[in-house]
């Protein structure tokens, strides 16, 4: 009897073992804090992974930069240090203007407009992260942005001379073309460069304000609906191609419903994150005609210089958004 127990346990402990090699590990990195949409989607995103593959694969996920700092995810998922990666996409505008397109200012300013460009604009946003050794899996919006200053807007002269937080090429060049300096701040540093008086404007989305408290640091929100910035979840190509059949695609089962639901919460969310401003003492305001007419100006001007930088693609690009 003792032989017998002891050949059990020794056929358990070796099924034990057969089970936990068969499982992939992979890692996610995303910026952003717990409370944040775009991670509660993640979340949910790595559970159905979980029981889709009945936890064949098994996903760690690591927020609020507890992993990679903002810029540097994609380059570990390049590199296969995290075989997942949340990105915002318009950070990486200087690698390729396919990055950049939708932050280019009112070329898209409603979530139907913004879906239209995403469909535009990703069979070349797979071209491009395919050259990388990566792979989209799905891509959300953010809320529109808006402005957030002390400082009462009523054309586009009045922005002259603020310190204007920026988190993007693309926004860096529109704070110059607007009047303001730039200064390069990721959203998770957003409080402490408003506390510490490194800015005081920036232009965002209505959850970052909400995520930052910034009614602690400024009163006004003017709601511009100026571009919808997209998040990506990007994959590496060579731990994709790792796994099975069946894995594979759990993987694209799961990315798919995590885009339907990212871009309806992040659209449901937006009523209610504009709300919490207001609730917090923050005004919110409709621009005037006349800072409405000058901020578009700078967003043809910026279409027309980005036309000029993406060549023939970007021109394939508009002409299929314009369709």
């Amino acid at each position: 009897m003792p032989r017998l127990l002891l050949a059990v346990l020794a056929g358990l402990a070796i099924a034990t073992s057969v089970d936990v090699s068969a499982q992939m590990q992979w890692v996610l990195s995303s910026a952003y804090s717990e409370n944040n949409f775009h991670t509660q989607n993640l979340r949910q995103f790595v559970k159905d992974v979980n029981n889709m593959t009945k936890g064949k694969l098994v996903i760690t996920m690591h927020s609020d930069v507890s992993l990679h700092q903002a810029l540097e995810i994609k380059t570990a998922v390049e590199a296969n240090q995290a075989q997942l990666g949340d990105i915002l996409l318009a950070a990486y505008a200087s690698e390729d203007p396919v990055f950049e397109v939708e932050g280019i200012p009112f070329l898209a300013t409603s979530f139907d407009g913004a879906r239209k460009l995403y469909a535009a604009q990703k069979p070349l946003l797979e071209k491009k992260l395919a050259t990388q050794g990566m792979m989209l899996l799905y891509s959300v919006p953010w809320s529109p942005q808006g402005i957030y200053t002390d400082r009462e807007l009523n054309t586009v002269a009045d922005i002259k001379g603020l310190k204007w937080g920026s988190y993007s090429p693309a926004t860096t060049r529109f704070v110059e073309l607007i009047g303001a300096q730039p200064v390069t701040v990721q959203a998770v540093d957003l409080a402490q460069a408003m506390s510490s008086g490194l800015v005081n404007a920036f232009i965002s989305s209505a959850s970052i304000g909400y995520d930052t408290k910034a009614w602690v640091y400024v009163k006004r929100f003017y709601d511009t609906q100026a571009w919808f910035p997209k998040n990506a979840l990007i994959m590496n190509k060579k731990a994709f191609d790792s796994l099975d059949k069946r894995t594979q695609a759990a993987l694209f089962n799961a990315a798919a419903k995590a885009e339907v639901r990212g871009w309806k919460m992040s659209e449901e969310k937006t009523t209610f994150y504009v709300n919490e401003l207001a609730n917090n003492g923050m005004k919110i305001e409709k621009p005037s005609a006349q800072l409405t007419e000058g901020l578009n100006e700078v967003g043809k001007k910026m279409l027309v210089d980005w036309l000029n930088q993406s060549g023939p693609d970007g021109k394939i690009l508009i002409d299929a958004y314009a369709k």
